[in-house]
């Protein structure tokens, strides 16, 4: 595949004073973005915008780092920070139309004025990165962009967060909740394609669904790390694919657990219907619930509870029967 070429354009002063406010007085450090950004493809423009006459060392770094250096004087007052903004704007917009060759453009700010930017720049065909710190992000910014970096989650940032759990405490602590976003977002994607599902292409929709998520929130230092610790969990199972590095994705062959799960499905229905009346639909997650508090139908891969209930349907475990009157399924055991 032909690698991205990506424009870079930093908001300086957004991102120095949100490391140093935000992270204990820190300095920013430019080297964890330019590693992520290796890591996506080349990059052929860097830019950067200040009134550098405030940020010396800063200086010195991003210069030995091959960026353009945008001044904005003090002078300027007030009005300053608009004429920062608009310059940038005016110079991501103009290297979109004027360099084809640019597939990305990644903006270094937390600041929400430039989320109209990051459409246009989507309008026209560019994928958009987006890099800031947590605290002083815009909650508008973020969903705007294709996939969005917080600065204190890269590699070589400390420190990375506040005060955090064991690593292993965390992985064990976050596998539910990670099972179940990987399964939804899976069982999705083999829905609506039909064919087998990639790593790089499950990791993409996760992107779409929350241009935030990050294999690192979780304790994982890879993508791949993270789903070999599910396949271990026997909540997903990869095969070889087409690519090296890029398997297959899928549920595992085993039913991970649905056998187990429909088994438990039954004994309710069974049991609800010992009691003479019609057991519907609605209300008998909250009972299967009160046998498993654990119960989740996104754990299977099922987007919500109907869905599970007709897979369980179409294996012969139970039976759904509509009824007018209650505007419900009535449900009874096969």
């Amino acid at each position: 595949m032909e690698e991205e070429r990506i424009a870079l354009f930093l908001d300086f002063e957004n991102l120095a004073i949100g490391v140093r406010e935000a992270l204990g007085g820190m300095e920013f450090d430019f080297e964890p973005i330019a590693n992520a950004l290796a890591e996506r493809g080349r990059v052929v423009t860097r830019k950067a915008y200040a009134d550098w006459s405030m940020f010396g060392d800063a200086r010195q770094q991003l210069t030995r780092a091959h960026i353009e250096l945008i001044e904005i004087p003090q002078r300027m007052g007030a009005s300053r920070k608009n004429a920062a903004d608009i310059k940038m704007a005016v110079d991501a917009i103009e290297v979109a139309f004027e360099r084809d060759y640019v597939t990305t453009f990644v903006i270094c700010t937390g600041d929400s004025d430039f989320t109209p930017l990051v459409h246009k720049l989507r309008e026209l065909n560019k994928s958009v990165i987006g890099v800031g710190v947590k605290a002083s992000t815009s909650a508008l910014l973020p969903p705007a962009c294709d996939e969005f970096l917080f600065y204190e989650n890269l590699d070589g940032v400390e420190p990375r967060r506040g005060t955090v759990a064991p690593e292993e405490e965390q992985v064990d602590d976050a596998t539910p909740e990670l099972a179940s976003l990987i399964t939804t977002t899976l069982s999705g994607l083999l829905r609506s394609s039909g064919g087998e599902v990639l790593a790089s292409s499950l990791k993409r929709a996760l992107l779409r669904k929350d241009s935030t998520f990050s294999e690192a929130d979780y304790g994982f230092r890879a993508f791949g790390e993270l789903l070999n610790h599910l396949q271990g969990q026997e909540v997903i199972e990869l095969s070889e694919g087409p690519g090296r590095g890029d398997p297959v994705v899928q549920f595992p062959s085993s039913g991970s657990g649905e056998t187990e799960v429909f088994g438990l499905l039954a004994e309710v229905v069974a049991e609800q219907s010992k009691k003479g009346s019609p057991v519907y639909l609605s209300g008998l997650k909250n009972q299967l619930r009160k046998k498993d508090p654990s119960f989740s139908e996104k754990k299977f891969g099922y987007a919500g509870f109907l869905q599970f209930c007709k897979a369980a349907a179409t294996r012969g475990v139970i039976e759904l029967t509509w009824e007018e009157n209650s505007g419900d399924y009535v449900v009874t055991v096969a």
